[in-house]
């Protein structure tokens, strides 16, 4: 169903692409949006090791949620800043894309949680998160993503 990397030899591991999931902040999910075009939009995630799945919040509505509506299946790309070889002018960057199904979370508990792991990503006082959840709890939307396929490479930039 999903297809195998061309360039197999820049692949990395399965262990490698969980990494980058659980320590990069952010990513750009893309979905089928408005007459079929591509709709890329930049999000902070968090990755549950456990389910094998990645959240993500925002608004009630909006252009992707119109189109996760439509259609769940999406796909999410997460990359790094990259790093130089030593004596080498061009960066080796990892990037990880994951394929699967958006659903809507809607139990508050859940979403609170959800809301929470994301701030945790950023924020470092209990006192804040609890702030920003009486403000906009109520106002947010999370997204699940069940992912059924994870794919990374190692791309040189020369």
């Amino acid at each position: 169903m999903f297809r195998k990397m061309r360039r197999f030899k820049q692949e990395i591991s399965n262990e490698e692409c969980i990494e980058l999931l659980t320590n990069e902040k952010r990513g750009v999910l893309s979905v089928i949006g408005d007459d079929g075009y591509p709709y890329g939009i930049p999000l902070n995630h968090f990755y549950d090791k456990e389910k094998n799945c990645i959240y993500f919040h925002g608004a009630k509505e909006g252009h992707k949620i119109d189109a996760i509506k439509l259609n769940n299946k999406v796909s999410y790309c997460v990359f790094e800043k990259g790093k130089k070889k030593m004596g080498h002018w061009s960066l080796n960057v990892r990037s990880v894309i994951i394929f699967g199904k958006a659903t809507f979370v809607t139990d508050l508990d859940e979403c609170k949680k959800i809301a929470s792991d994301i701030w945790w990503k950023f924020g470092t006082d209990k006192n804040e998160l609890e702030e920003e959840l009486k403000k906009s709890l109520l106002r947010v939307l999370c997204i699940r993503v069940d992912i059924e396929h994870i794919t990374g490479k190692l791309i040189n930039e020369s």
